[in-house]
């Protein structure tokens, strides 16, 4: 898909540090919490929350914070849904999964489902 492959260039280039304030916004405005945030982050990624704050504070690009991630969850995989009308498990593009498995969990914890449910456990 083409517009993936654009997608991607432009979308991997932003700082995790820049999208990250927004994550917060996003589900504290729908009365969650940075914690529960930090937690769906932790178990997409592996990052501990040190690990997570120093990606923050690195000014690394999405393709950085996904590459240096100590270990994608094995069951990311059972992420499916749609973002922005493309079903996340159908995209081709590795580091475009991942960007937007993330998106997906927020937009789940954004929108109140249960913490259980999120995380796939």
């Amino acid at each position: 898909m083409q517009y993936y492959a654009d997608y991607k260039t432009k979308i991997s280039s932003y700082a995790f540090g820049v999208i990250y304030p927004m994550y917060v916004r996003k589900v504290e405005k729908k009365g969650r919490t940075k914690e529960e945030l930090d937690a769906v982050i932790n178990w997409l990624t592996g990052y501990d929350n040190k690990g997570l704050q120093a990606q923050i504070d690195s000014g690394n690009d999405l393709e950085v914070f996904f590459t240096e991630a100590p270990l994608i969850n094995p069951n990311a995989g059972k992420i499916t849904g749609k973002i922005c009308g493309v079903r996340v498990e159908e995209i081709d593009n590795p580091l475009t999964q991942k960007i937007r498995w993330l998106d997906k969990l927020v937009d789940e914890l954004a929108n109140g489902k249960a913490m259980e449910k999120i995380l796939r456990s």
